[in-house]
């Protein structure tokens, strides 16, 4: 019983961690997790990175 509890939390943790992934992903996050995940090179970010550097 208690096997079956564990594989249930981590099945449940493991689905909540790919729905994130997935969000992220939708929202267009090259680097989830990154703090400029949403202005990588590429996106035309520049001018915002370049403040948050001063």
């Amino acid at each position: 019983m208690g096997n079956l509890i564990i594989i249930g939390i981590l099945l449940l943790l493991t689905g909540m961690a790919a729905l994130y992934i997935r969000k992220e992903k939708k929202k267009g996050a090259g680097c989830i997790g990154c703090p400029l995940s949403g202005c990588c090179t590429g996106k035309g970010c520049d001018s915002k990175k370049e403040n948050e550097k001063e």
